[in-house]
């Protein structure tokens, strides 16, 4: 973990970046487990003195963990809520308490239901009042604050536009609660909870920033892909632009943030310029190739001039002369790049990322989602399979909450046709196709599936999965669809790892022993799929290896990215060049998961189709290889290990 401003370890330098102290955690489960500690710890005290405390809540995927803690703590240690006054930030507009993504729904699902609260103490803003009575219902929602004593401590997530509540790019420091429209960013990235963007409520009810601002003090939480906003909210200036950054005037506001979330601070992306730096290789490679990009140069191009003027002249003086840093790093860019994934036959290359023996390897490719292998690393996997090894494939989960009804309604009037045709009398099935399809006619609003339809639509993506398979050249012993547990809710909401999960991988990794697996370490997917899977087969591995497996030691592990995210330049350990014919033969690999062409459901922020994000991603991969001095090749996918 480290800190900022209250860590008398760190040199002020840091402070002459960041304006707003920060502590950064390795995970957002460490974090909320921060943040759940200080809010405890102020119930306690105020219950001590028989007082109230008046605590700001926040919603969205950011404080699930906390709320969880929070719930733990009730449960395990005695926490109680009886004395919290809490009031929530915002709400969608209109929307019915009871639907599933109302913030009403939201918190009483994750926090109330579980603890003591009074429900007499609990204010939301409520997404029915009617609207030509807005103004005086969020009067009186301020009003109630301000009755209350004021907010003792208010909790934040921030938005991937700098957005804190729904106070949108351009909200006035002087805002107060109110109706507010929401931006196309924020509804995109809000998708997820909806299936569709054109389900996201246009409109909002929202604490204003003034009104944020009042709270006596501000713990704001970001994880993940947030790195971009946190930086420039910590170290940018005061804008109404990026909301988040006015927090800068707040004279009690902590910035709680994990490891990817904080990876654009100056302290951590370049901390040369912060203080002493130990230079590491992977520290050399960083500093050398952001210092070329940044110059627009080839590594090999660079001069002792460069290095002065990017603050990098110690690295000269403890390494030596720009000519022999440049090599260095020249040669660790050009040792990752590489043809031969499975390691190159019958070659003894030291550098090599892969090891040559054993030949040929058999390799597992964890897919979180159905057609995660072939976007992320569609090429790899094709030559991997081309050069001779054992290649199989882990499909995770089913993908069916993916699938949309109207695609559902399409194959089901292709079953019911085919019978009809063939003259087939089934009975059993032709009375499950048509409940489905009365169901789906009659579906309302945010309700679930069921397990029938459910069952359907993980048919059609583990079809779409065989045929991409086929596709590459595996024939069908080499796909496992897992059907991991915590996936199968029927909702967006998942659940958290279960043991059942934990299990069914290292049962798959038994069977099989690789000398290779490749898993998902792109963690931004907007529903937190991705980010289970990873966890899943990084518990099993240890547990593996603890338990003293001989294969385990041998076996290498591979983290992809593309489908969301790429590894960034100085990150990468493997890099493998496509040709535009292999990248041609990706895209068509990608288009045979038809249920995910043109309109993708959980899309995120991107409105790309994951054939364009996965191109473009690693086009733009080559391209910067190439801007540092490498050869030039159509597209690259990239690889991190992970050691275990």
């Amino acid at each position: 973990m480290y800190f900022s401003k209250k860590n008398k370890s760190l040199t002020s330098m840091v402070d002459s970046f960041e304006k707003i102290p920060v502590q950064i955690y390795a995970s957002s489960k460490e974090g909320s487990k921060y943040v759940a500690q200080e809010i405890a710890g102020l119930i306690r005290a105020k219950a001590a003195q028989k007082q109230p405390c008046v605590l700001g809540m926040a919603t969205g995927s950011t404080p699930i963990h906390l709320y969880a803690e929070l719930v733990r703590m009730h449960r395990e240690e005695g926490l109680s809520f009886a004395n919290v006054i809490s009031f929530n930030l915002d709400e969608y507009y209109p929307i019915e308490k009871e639907a599933f993504q109302s913030y009403w729904n939201f918190m009483h699902r994750h926090l109330f239901n579980h603890i003591d609260i009074d429900p007499a103490n609990i204010h939301l803003p409520n997404g029915n009042w009617p609207k030509e009575e807005i103004k005086k219902y969020c009067a009186a929602y301020e009003s109630k604050v301000e009755a209350a004593g004021g907010i003792e401590l208010q909790v934040l997530g921030i938005g991937l536009n700098g957005h804190i509540g729904f106070n949108e790019p351009g909200s006035s420091i002087f805002s107060k609660t109110r109706l507010v429209n929401l931006d196309n960013t924020t509804r995109i990235a809000n998708t997820y909870e909806f299936h569709n963007i054109s389900k996201v409520p246009r409109l909002a009810l929202t604490m204003g920033i003034s009104t944020i601002l009042k709270a006596k003090r501000i713990l704001l939480m970001g994880w993940g892909q947030k790195a971009a906003i946190i930086a420039r909210s910590v170290e940018g200036n005061v804008t109404e632009q990026v909301p988040a950054s006015i927090l800068q005037q707040h004279n009690d506001c902590t910035f709680v943030v994990d490891e990817p979330a904080a990876a654009d601070l100056t302290r951590i992306k370049s901390p040369w310029l912060t203080g002493d730096c130990t230079w590491t290789p992977q520290m050399m490679k960083r500093a050398v190739i952001y210092m070329a990009l940044k110059l627009n140069k080839s590594v090999l191009s660079l001069t002792a001039d460069d290095y002065i003027g990017n603050g990098l002249s110690d690295l000269l003086v403890e390494k030596g002369d720009a000519y022999e840093l440049n090599l260095q790093v020249y040669y660790l860019l050009r040792d990752s790049i590489t043809g031969w994934p499975g390691g190159k036959p019958d070659a003894v290359i030291p550098t090599h990322p892969e090891r040559t023996k054993p030949q040929p390897k058999r390799s597992l490719i964890f897919s979180p989602h159905p057609d995660d292998d072939i976007i992320s690393m569609g090429g790899t996997f094709m030559r991997l399979h081309d050069q001779g090894h054992e290649v199989h494939v882990g499909y995770q989960t089913s993908g069916n909450i993916a699938v949309t009804d109207e695609f559902v309604t399409r194959f089901i009037d292709f079953a019911v046709g085919f019978e009809d045709m063939f003259g087939i009398d089934n009975n059993k099935s032709q009375a499950i196709l048509t409940s489905a399809r009365k169901y789906i006619a009659s579906k309302q609003k945010d309700q679930p599936d069921t397990p029938e339809i459910r069952s359907i639509k993980g048919l059609i993506r583990q079809c779409e999965a065989r045929a991409t398979c086929r596709y590459v050249g595996l024939t069908e012993d080499r796909c496992h669809f897992m059907n991991l547990p915590f996936y199968e809710t029927g909702t967006v909401e998942k659940k958290p790892m279960g043991e059942e999960d934990v299990k069914l991988t290292m049962e798959l990794l038994q069977q099989l022993k690789p000398h290779q697996v490749f898993c998902a370490g792109d963690l931004a997917d907007p529903h937190g799929t991705h980010k289970v899977c990873l966890e899943v087969v990084f518990e099993s591995l240890r547990r593996l290896k603890a338990a003293g497996e001989p294969w385990i030691n041998d076996c290498w592990v591979w983290l992809y990215k593309g489908a969301w995210q790429e590894w960034d330049i100085p990150e990468i350990e493997m890099a493998i060049p496509m040709s535009p014919d292999q990248v041609m033969k990706k895209r068509f690999g990608i288009f045979i998961h038809q249920s995910q062409k043109d309109m993708v459901p959980f899309q995120g922020t991107d409105s790309r189709e994951f054939w364009q994000r996965a191109e473009d991603r690693n086009a733009n991969t080559a391209h910067i290889y190439a801007a540092l001095g490498m050869t030039k090749y159509a597209a690259m996918e990239a690889f991190v290990r992970w050691n275990y």
